[in-house]
């Protein structure tokens, strides 16, 4: 399997989250589990089948979680040079050309991609435009209502 690029504050919160599955909601439902078990019947206990279905969700996050950190490829913004272009884990400072609106994103990969905290998937098609270009481009991005033009202000790697 290919590697897939993380930033690594990205890294730090899917192991978080992974620590937190293994050491506390893991263990709390095995107790739930175990609860619900000593009330009796377990064809008509729901507590029982809530339980069992929230370990299944559990253990099928843990799984997805050391999946894609076993296939990451954690890459520090702060070490890159790349000469003042467009690449992942890269800040970008653009503006719209038609509207004047200034937004900053971090390309980052796409389990990291959130819009409202400025980060855009490497494979969107804003990423997709920016890569590769530097500052003073003019990136144009198909976008739904059609196509945009976005110069980039300034590169910076954070």
């Amino acid at each position: 399997m290919s590697k897939v690029p993380i930033t690594v504050h990205g890294a730090e919160r899917m192991r978080a989250e992974l620590q937190d599955l293994k050491t506390v909601q893991r263990p709390a439902i095995i107790a739930a589990i175990a609860e619900a078990r000593a009330h009796g019947d377990l064809s008509e206990n729901a507590e029982y089948h809530a339980a069992k279905e929230r370990q299944s969700f559990i253990e099928g996050r843990i799984a997805d979680l050391d999946g894609k950190l076993s296939n990451a490829e954690i890459i520090d913004p702060k070490t890159l040079d790349a000469d003042g272009r467009c690449v992942f884990g890269a800040t970008v400072e653009l503006e719209d050309v038609d509207k004047g609106v200034k937004v900053t994103y971090q390309i980052v990969g796409e389990d990291e991609a959130d819009i409202k905290q400025g980060k855009i998937s490497i494979a969107s098609p804003i990423a997709r435009a920016l890569i590769g270009k530097s500052a003073g481009d003019v990136a144009e991005v198909q976008a739904p209502g059609g196509v945009r033009e976005y110069e980039i202000l300034e590169v910076k790697y954070l």
